[in-house]
């Protein structure tokens, strides 16, 4: 058959993927579906009301592609369905154009502000279910412009982001009407070949909420969960962050931690300072190993050597992760929790991945000590 050059025809032998004179298409989606039971204390019981549950997280649709120019330049376009809100939103959406001249890219439109390896990262391709507490602390997406660098030889690599609301004005998680973002890091080892990794990053952000006025608090990395710490709304005229990060891989094995310190200018609260972060330990029985990404400086979606679906065992991995938040200072009593989870992904293909967690935790609040213990179970579908 022959097809015109105005015509869309497939790429490759995925249904997904199609060509046209001036662009490429590839179309995705994923669904998360998630169950939580809980036992707890009888100070958690106080602290807190929990019944089990099972529930859609979150259903999206993607689409992107490369425009056919002589400079690199890329689309992307996403909208979701958010079941904890009942209600579609706008996710990454926007063009990517390389500059080449200045070591980088430059992408303009919704996206993430560039600010925590573990942020930035798309959530399906996390290595839990949940992010840890600490970055609740910072919007998910934002509107508007990020240049991202490499330096090859020196391996070093950087991001730097301005963004408004303008867009996301209305939305749930834009608590900022403006907000500055920078991360540099740099990779000692760095080997393809050995499947070898050292990344160490810094990351800053300066922001002004919304109003003059935020609020801050956490799931216990459950989604299906209530907020376990909250600080209310309280005055704040700007906020500043600063963070770090650092990640080592071996064929199988990663070991990593994040952590982050939040500064609000609050007078009337006392200035309060909000810490938290992670460390964990991730290993991949099946022999395969976390793709790096050094474009965004980020790990990647970990693909099974051999799927279940051609008769092989899929990638199995064994995680261990401690987390902690804590919103207690100054004039601020927002409680402080932290949890350990020890946890197992089955990569069964590409586009199917079964996740099971136990999670062990502590809530300090209301002048009580609670102790939840959480039985969690995900089934994630992905075409990314």
């Amino acid at each position: 058959m022959t097809v015109g050059k105005s015509d869309s025809v497939l790429t490759s032998n995925r249904w997904y993927e199609f060509d046209s004179r001036y662009s490429s298409l590839r179309i995705g989606g994923g669904l998360l579906y998630d169950w939580v039971t809980y036992i707890q204390d009888e100070e958690s019981k106080e602290q807190i009301s929990l019944t089990p549950k099972i529930q859609l997280r979150d259903f999206r649709i993607l689409m992107s592609g490369k425009i056919k120019t002589k400079r690199f330049i890329t689309w992307k376009l996403g909208i979701m369905y958010d079941a904890s809100v009942s209600s579609w939103l706008a996710r990454e959406t926007g063009i990517m154009i390389g500059v080449p001249e200045v070591a980088g890219n430059v992408f303009i439109g919704r996206t993430k502000e560039g600010f925590s390896l573990n942020k930035v990262m798309t959530g399906y391709l996390g290595w839990t279910m949940e992010r840890q507490m600490a970055l609740d602390v910072i919007p998910i997406l934002a509107d508007g412009i990020k240049y991202m660098g490499f330096l090859p030889k020196q391996r070093i690599f950087w991001n730097a982001g301005a963004y408004v609301d303008w867009l996301t004005e209305k939305q749930s998680f834009a608590t900022y009407e403006k907000q500055f973002a920078f991360r540099f890091g740099v990779l000692p080892v760095f080997s393809e070949e050995s499947k070898s990794l050292l990344h160490i990053g810094v990351n800053y952000r300066y922001g002004i909420p919304d109003n003059k006025k935020i609020r801050v608090r956490s799931r216990p990395e459950s989604n299906p969960s209530p907020y376990f710490i909250d600080t209310d709304v309280f005055p704040a005229d700007h906020s500043n962050h600063l963070g770090w990060e650092v990640y080592f891989s071996s064929g199988g094995l990663m070991i990593g931690s994040e952590g982050y310190f939040t500064k609000f200018s609050a007078p009337e609260k006392g200035n309060p300072l909000f810490k938290g972060g992670e460390a964990v330990i991730s290993y991949i029985l099946t022999g395969e190993s976390r793709p790096y990404s050094t474009v965004s400086g980020i790990y990647t979606a970990v693909k099974a050597s051999k799927p279940v679906f051609n008769g092989g065992p899929g990638a199995i991995e064994f995680i261990l992760r401690y987390s902690i938040l804590n919103l207690n200072d100054a004039g601020i009593s927002g409680g402080q929790f932290w949890r350990i989870t020890p946890m197992i992904n089955w990569y069964m293909s590409d586009f199917l991945r079964l996740e099971l967690a136990y999670g062990y935790g502590i809530l300090d609040r209301f002048g009580l000590k609670g102790t939840t213990q959480f039985f969690q179970s995900r089934v994630q579908i992905s075409i990314l």
